[in-house]
């Protein structure tokens, strides 16, 4: 059972992963209840939504608690529309406890979404 079951997220391709940095892509469907209640007529990802997705891709790829002690700098420049391709970029620098992220559209590279850093803790 996918751990995305109550926030749909369809097509998860990984595009490259190294040991501390992976590239996703991936769409939000309008059906996510991510959408629900926000703008009903102009639907938009909401932030804290896009910050649940990262932290969830951060959690399933590096292992890191969803617990985030210190949000270091989160720009949202761009509205996320249902359907959209997200291309997101997570970098974890181990020796920091830092995660790093872009998001943009997957179609149009210079359309950035959302970028940031935040600390992060390790599951025991």
């Amino acid at each position: 059972m996918s751990e995305f079951n109550n926030h749909d997220i369809k097509d998860e391709t990984i595009v490259s992963k190294e040991e501390n940095s992976i590239i996703l892509e991936f769409t939000i469907p309008g059906t996510s209840d991510f959408f629900d209640g926000h703008f009903p007529e102009y639907k938009l990802l909401p932030a804290v939504a896009q910050f649940e997705i990262i932290t969830r891709f951060s959690r399933k790829y590096f292992g890191t608690q969803r617990y985030v002690p210190n949000i270091k700098r989160i720009k949202f420049s761009a509205p996320i529309r249902p359907e959209s391709k997200i291309h997101l970029e997570l970098t974890y620098k181990k020796d920091k406890n830092l995660i790093s992220f872009t998001m943009t559209d997957a179609e149009i590279k210079e359309k950035t979404y959302s970028s940031g850093n935040f600390n992060v803790l390790m599951e025991s």
